[in-house]
């Protein structure tokens, strides 16, 4: 094969990675392998006929879109299932990051050797690369002790927040902690899609005692993103069995979801029901310090020590939707300085992320913020804009200043003028005194995680 396709998938891969994130390269996209080149057509090989049709039907048109651009001459992209023996050909570490561990593998094998029923387990998904703040510290202790623990202390653990706060990231690093501490013990990780896959699959083959064998043999069951179960009674009723299998076994159980057990719709109550039995751990949105926090740490791994301090800040101010997000952008800087070898800077940060910086921009206005504030403590709006010193009235007032700064882009002064032309230093002194109270007083620290879910909903 000519070396020429070599070079092309690299940089594939790297816009792949670019514009879909760690996460999805990493369970999706890094796992494929480039097997020949030649004539208009280029092969690749997936691990898992499943992955290969994942990737066919979700990201097929971008990734051929991609080689067309390197080379034009490219008419087909096709994806073959390799081998069982056909071990992945290392990858060379791409510039500016950091060489990767083996290639994303495969959870849960059955009981009797068969074919794999688990989703890809990422590498980097480990417990030592979570950054922890107090958003998600109990969800992350409550992992931990999973991981560590050969008993169930609570059965299930049901881990629930928004889209790319970590949920996954904690799942795989049991998986993998699990794997390493009791390779004897079988865990099976999977998403909620596979298993509703697997579960078709085997009615379909008349497969249905092998399928329940596979799950309810398992060790540890994780299952992601349960929330996809909703009006699927079928697979419904094979989880409620499963779950009850499981809990009588004294096998643990760990499930997440994008919110809590009893908001969950479209599923059976006596399912939810069970969901909530054990612990259920809420992660939070992400604030600054955390926010800049994953940045470094992701800096840090992907060996770009050279990516300027300002530019880290940047991105934890402005993009506060997710981490993956957080993550995503700073993947896109990286690759275009590597792609195009210009020094990374904050004037081209904002021309590279222009649109995600576009979607990102807070919408909350000072005026929402003084509203819900002063409903929550049930004082008046007017007092936002009095000289009242009140501790009653001042306190509220100084939150509202606090969630001014977190969650809008005006300036300290700007800010000031809206609370009844106060100096920026008073708002100043209030960010510094609520950011102090928030790691003394638990009360007050909900109290604001509450407010802020509630503006940013």
């Amino acid at each position: 094969m000519d070396r020429s396709f070599e070079e092309q998938w690299e940089r594939v891969r790297a816009r792949l990675r670019a514009e879909y994130g760690d996460a999805t390269f990493n369970s999706w996209l890094k796992p494929l392998v480039l097997q020949n080149g030649r004539d208009g057509f280029v092969t690749l090989t997936a691990p898992t006929r499943f992955m290969r049709d994942w990737v066919n039907s979700h990201y097929g048109e971008r990734l051929r879109a991609f080689w067309h651009g390197e080379n034009d001459k490219v008419r087909e992209v096709e994806i073959l299932v390799r081998p069982p023996q056909q071990a992945a050909r290392p990858k060379p570490v791409e510039a500016g990051v950091a060489a990767e561990p083996a290639p994303a593998t495969e959870a849960g094998a059955t009981a009797g050797g068969g074919r794999d029923i688990g989703s890809p387990l990422d590498p980097r998904f480990r417990f030592d690369s979570f950054v922890v703040g107090r958003s998600n510290e109990l969800a992350y202790a409550a992992a931990r002790r999973v991981a560590e623990s050969s008993t169930v202390r609570f059965n299930p653990l049901f881990l629930y927040g928004g889209v790319g706060l970590g949920k996954t990231h904690l799942m795989h690093a049991i998986a993998w902690h699990i794997g390493e501490r009791e390779p004897a013990r079988r865990v099976v990780y999977l998403s909620a899609e596979k298993f509703m896959y697997q579960f078709v699959r085997a009615l379909r083959d008349k497969e249905s005692m092998s399928f329940k064998q596979q799950f309810r043999s398992a060790d540890v069951l994780m299952i992601d993103d349960v929330q996809f179960f909703s009006r699927k009674d079928s697979t419904q009723e094979e989880f409620f069995h499963t779950f009850n299998a499981l809990i009588d076994q004294n096998r643990q159980i760990v499930i997440s979801a994008d919110r809590s057990p009893t908001d969950l719709e479209d599923i059976e109550e006596r399912i939810r029901s069970r969901l909530g039995w054990g612990l259920v751990a809420d992660i939070h949105h992400t604030d600054y310090e955390l926010r800049l926090g994953i940045l470094q740490a992701k800096a840090r791994g992907a060996g770009a020590q050279d990516v300027p301090p300002k530019v880290l800040e940047f991105l934890a101010h402005r993009i506060t939707s997710n981490v993956r997000e957080l993550e995503g952008a700073l993947n896109r800087i990286l690759a275009y300085a590597n792609l195009v070898g210009r020094p990374i800077s904050l004037e081209m940060t904002q021309e590279v992320l222009q649109d995600l910086l576009r979607a990102n921009d807070r919408r909350v206005t000072i005026d929402e913020i003084q509203k819900k504030v002063a409903a929550h403590y049930n004082i008046r709006i007017a007092d936002m804009h009095s000289a009242r010193r009140a501790r009653n009235v001042a306190r509220p007032r100084q939150i509202a200043m606090y969630l001014s700064k977190q969650l809008t882009t005006r300036s300290l002064p700007e800010i000031g003028r809206k609370f009844g032309g106060r100096d920026h230093t008073t708002v100043m002194h209030a960010v510094r005194r609520i950011e102090e109270l928030r790691q003394t007083d638990s009360t007050l620290a909900e109290d604001i995680d509450l407010l802020r879910r509630m503006l940013e909903a």
